[in-house]
């Protein structure tokens, strides 16, 4: 199973930082916010990784080089000025991800997750890993019930920014900017999300008060 990091946002709500450093590249706990991904990945087995690049991307790529720090192998997906979202990033890289299933990992959050259970998975169409409802998001996004993600629903849980995908998940997916979310409440009706929900420690760094609470609690 190869594996790809979503690592090409601008990531808006954390300016002044990556006005001069990518997202990626902010540092957590002593090293790079994706060197931890890295990590996790070498450790769960992962050797193929896919990295989607657009702003400040020449700096991810000159950090990180080739992989081999990491026993890796690191395929980089050039996008334009924007970004071409979460969805439009994941079609552009399809030929770098193989024919089988991969796993996604959104590249600012930080987790313990045990990745190695991604290459477990059977997944048809797609399968997302659930968490707790943080303080920035107490409604949550979706319902885990029976094994299956839903859009609507009472229980709601956060989805964690880590996932599975069949890459005939993306076959009929025009090329461009898009979002994955429309797709995923589409299937998501038909029952072909699947999913499950993970109690560890979990943390979106999407803005500066969070990302300065997480480094807080790693010191």
């Amino acid at each position: 199973m190869r594996a790809m990091i979503l690592a090409a946002g601008r990531g808006e709500r954390l300016r002044p930082l990556t006005d001069t450093t990518p997202k990626p590249l902010l540092d957590v706990g002593g090293k790079a916010l994706i060197e931890h991904h890295l990590e996790g990945l070498a450790v769960a087995g992962f050797r193929e990784v896919v990295i989607n690049l657009s702003h400040l991307g020449d700096q991810i790529r000159d950090t990180l080089g080739n992989g081999s720090t990491w026993g890796l192998n690191i395929h980089y997906s050039s996008e334009p000025e924007g970004a071409l979202g979460t969805g439009g990033g994941i079609k552009q890289a399809l030929p770098l991800l193989g024919e089988s299933p991969f796993a996604i990992i959104n590249g600012d959050v930080f987790t313990s997750y045990p990745l190695a259970r991604l290459r477990a998975i059977k997944c048809d169409h797609a399968h997302l890993v659930l968490v707790p409802n943080p303080a920035h998001n107490p409604g949550g996004d979706f319902e885990l019930r029976g094994g299956y993600v839903n859009a609507i629903g009472e229980t709601r849980h956060t989805f964690s920014g880590i996932s599975v995908y069949n890459p005939r998940f993306f076959e009929s997916a025009p090329a461009g900017n898009f979002s994955v979310v429309p797709m995923l409440q589409t299937a998501m009706a038909l029952q072909q999300v699947t999913g499950e929900f993970y109690k560890g420690v979990w943390h979106d760094i999407g803005t500066l008060e969070r990302l300065e609470l997480l480094r807080g609690q790693l010191i």
